[in-house]
């Protein structure tokens, strides 16, 4: 791609994406939720039930932290709407996924979603581009929450003018969430198997992407099936941090972060290694039948849990 006039750093940062609206009701966040995995244990789990069922009305059930994600994945499809941006859709990875919560989720809300680019990155083989997206409630106007990703554009790198490699970021280095994985043994341990179709439940929350569903299209993409949604796999991580340091109680978590590092296939069982850093939780989820690491991030909470 190097020397491409059409691929033009400025023209993309200085990019702002229409502002757009994201309508879910109650039984978008019953179907979420049962997409990463509640109540699949056990279906009267009652630290979990509260998610798809509620004994005063499905507008009473309360909604997990990552549902915030599901914001975002529209503005995927949007990327190719960005003038000077020239990549192949084809080689597109999801690298990294920030949330802030500063208000629990509705059960049914309209929201309005503002989105910038937040940093471009030459990688010379990849370009890395990122994304912010602010979410309002449309009735109130209150900020609900925001998502911050990264995604990993391979075959696009290469644009730099110069020797030095192209790199913008609008944020300052010491708002970047650095962690590292300890060698202690961790504080729990959180196992669970996810379903075969598990991909085939979370598409309906609203990512339709053939690599999820399509043999062929996973083929292609060099995988042997179709694989988990990397953000599936996320909300499989937190909800495991909401059951063992939260005790259930999701509205403790203030951030979310994830580096997705490699894939999983359905039907794979997913150990989730938590360590307890003040008030921040660093993790890491690895595949039990691979005995690879997955996905690694923090959770940062707003106070202990009682039991604790």
């Amino acid at each position: 791609m190097a020397g491409k006039p059409e691929f033009d750093p400025q023209l993309i940062i200085s990019y702002d994406f229409p502002q757009s609206t994201y309508t879910y009701t109650e039984r978008d966040a019953a179907l979420y939720a049962l997409g990463i995995g509640a109540c699949t244990k056990d279906a009267v789990d009652d630290k979990e039930l509260k998610y798809v069922y509620h004994q005063d009305g499905q507008q009473s059930i309360e909604v997990l932290p990552t549902f915030a994600a599901l914001f975002s994945v529209g503005l995927v499809e949007q990327l190719a709407q960005i003038p000077g941006l020239e990549f192949d859709p084809r080689l597109l990875l999801h690298g990294q996924q920030y949330i802030e919560i500063y208000k629990p989720l509705p059960s049914n809300c309209c929201i309005i979603n503002k989105a910038t680019v937040a940093g471009l990155h030459d990688k010379v083989k990849a370009a890395v581009l990122e994304i912010e997206l602010k979410s309002y409630e449309k009735e109130s106007g209150v900020l609900l929450c925001m998502n911050r990703f990264s995604i990993y554009l391979r075959g696009a790198g290469g644009f730099s003018k110069s020797s030095q490699l192209y790199s913008y970021t609008k944020y300052p280095s010491s708002q970047t969430l650095a962690y590292k994985i300890p060698n202690s043994q961790p504080f729990a341990v959180y196992e669970e198997c996810t379903q075969p179709s598990q991909a085939l439940l979370y598409r309906l929350s609203g990512d339709y992407n053939p690599l999820h569903s399509d043999p062929m299209v996973a083929e292609t993409a060099g995988f042997s099936r179709p694989i988990l949604h990397g953000l599936c796999t996320l909300g499989f991580a937190v909800r495991a941090i909401i059951k063992s340091i939260c005790r259930g109680e999701q509205n403790m978590i203030s951030n979310i972060s994830g580096r997705f590092l490699l894939h999983v296939y359905p039907g794979e069982t997913l150990i989730t290694e938590m360590w307890l850093e003040g008030l921040r939780v660093v993790y890491q989820v690895k595949v039990k039948e691979r005995s690879k690491a997955v996905l690694s991030g923090t959770v940062t909470l707003n106070r202990f849990s009682s039991s604790l």
